[in-house]
């Protein structure tokens, strides 16, 4: 049985790493994460670093490869660094605000809609049309931003809505008279 590798995934001085079958914890400055990972599917730590094998390669076993590296890359990399992802809201009236650790957004409902952080996620307004989602788990972010895009998505006609900094929202030609 051949054991073939990828990338190895450094791992800083500051972040620890526990690895128990099925399973991976990671220790660092930003909190903790824990994983289940395959039990067909081999990690070693050694000198500062992760590696990750496969048993086999068969179509199953290659995709189950690739994505426990990723998983535990992003681990590692949001113990040290973290995750964040940037909304930006447009319309007339349309605002967000920080009411203690949730979200408030006013975006033409007759009423705001309050968005809860839950446990490893901040959020921070530095304008009141700005949404900046922080942590450490990629997933869990990511999550978040697309729940609180999901309150308002951007309309095609006069662009109004809640969108991620730098996304394009192709427009539409209205009625013509």
């Amino acid at each position: 049985m051949s054991r073939i590798g990828k990338q190895p995934i450094e791992v800083p001085t500051t972040v620890s790493v526990s690895l128990s079958p099925g399973r991976v914890t990671v220790n660092g400055p930003l909190g903790e994460l824990a994983q289940e990972v395959p039990q067909r599917i081999a990690i070693e730590q050694a000198d500062g670093e992760i590696r990750v094998t496969r048993p086999t390669d068969r179509g199953p076993d290659r995709a189950l490869h690739g994505l426990t590296r990723s998983l535990v890359a992003n681990m590692v990399e949001g113990v040290t660094k973290g995750f964040e992802k940037r909304l930006e809201i447009q319309g007339v009236g349309y605002r967000a605000a920080l009411r203690g650790k949730n979200i408030e957004l006013s975006v033409g409902y007759s009423h705001p809609v309050q968005i809860e952080a839950p446990d490893g996620v901040e959020f921070e307004v530095p304008q009141p049309t700005q949404v900046i989602v922080k942590g450490s788990s990629k997933q869990a972010v990511g999550e978040i931003a697309a729940q609180i895009r999901k309150v308002r998505p951007p309309e095609p006609y006069k662009g109004k809505g809640i969108r991620y900094v730098g996304e394009y929202v192709q427009r539409k030609v209205g009625k013509r008279a």
